[in-house]
């Protein structure tokens, strides 16, 4: 039996996972960087998601438990404490925003690893993609925006768009394809921001969050909100980000 490990291709400079990397014209991206004024501001929900929708949901990134997904009510509930839409993720275990407090690491059989901090993980984002597939007509073209400061891969010389939080390379492809770059590096980063060409819905998110946020029709919403594979709560263009 050969012991050898499989080696992946070296990735392309003109792409990111199957998403391209655009370098000749950032035009596509003007309209959330250069958004209105006013509910988009830093750190508020709009600030990552894009203000001017008619509403908007909090998408909760699962903690672990050997791996395995777990809930942030199924935390709560072990904790004795409770999840609302603007809840954050130290006041879920119970301890100071510094975990200053923390009397130990995880709670056996319930969860061992915190809730996964970064853009969209891959799990929340495979059940997402359908969703929102269904509310735009143009789910075979797409945008998305990498802070390009995540180390996993340089874009030295890639021309970025300026965001209130941090400048993004621009990226395109079909909306199937926002998960692709864990094909080629299963701890790529996810882009923080995606929307489609007909700028039906927005999702975002950042390095230091625990969740994502999308804005959208009262429709996307609802269907986020009901969905069981999400863990999802409505809030307000101008809510603090949690």
């Amino acid at each position: 039996m050969s012991d050898e490990r499989p080696v992946h291709p070296e990735p392309s400079p003109e792409r990111y996972g199957r998403l391209r990397v655009c370098t000749d014209d950032l035009g596509p991206a003007g309209w959330v960087s250069e958004g209105p004024p006013g509910p988009g501001a830093f750190g508020t929900v709009a600030g990552v998601a894009a203000p001017g929708f008619a509403a908007y949901a909090r998408l909760l990134h699962p903690a672990e438990l050997g791996e395995r997904p777990v809930r942030w009510d199924t935390v709560a509930a072990a904790h004795g404490t409770v999840v609302t839409p603007l809840t954050d993720w130290h006041e879920v275990i119970g301890v100071d925003r510094d975990y200053h407090n923390a009397d130990e690491y995880g709670l056996p059989g319930v969860w061992d690893e915190h809730a996964t901090e970064g853009p969209t993980p891959p799990v929340v984002a495979r059940a997402l993609i359908p969703l929102l597939a269904r509310h735009t007509a143009t789910p075979g073209r797409c945008w998305f925006g990498l802070w390009a400061g995540y180390g996993r891969r340089g874009f030295d010389g890639v021309p970025t768009f300026p965001m209130p939080n941090r400048d993004k390379v621009l990226l395109a492809g079909p909306l199937a394809d926002a998960v692709s770059p864990v094909s080629e590096d299963e701890f790529a980063e996810l882009p923080d921001l995606w929307w489609p060409q007909d700028l039906a819905w927005c999702v975002g998110g950042d390095v230091d969050l625990v969740s994502t946020y999308v804005g959208g029709s009262p429709e996307l919403i609802a269907d986020l909100l009901a969905a069981p594979e999400l863990e999802a709560h409505p809030v307000l263009p101008g809510d603090r980000l949690g």
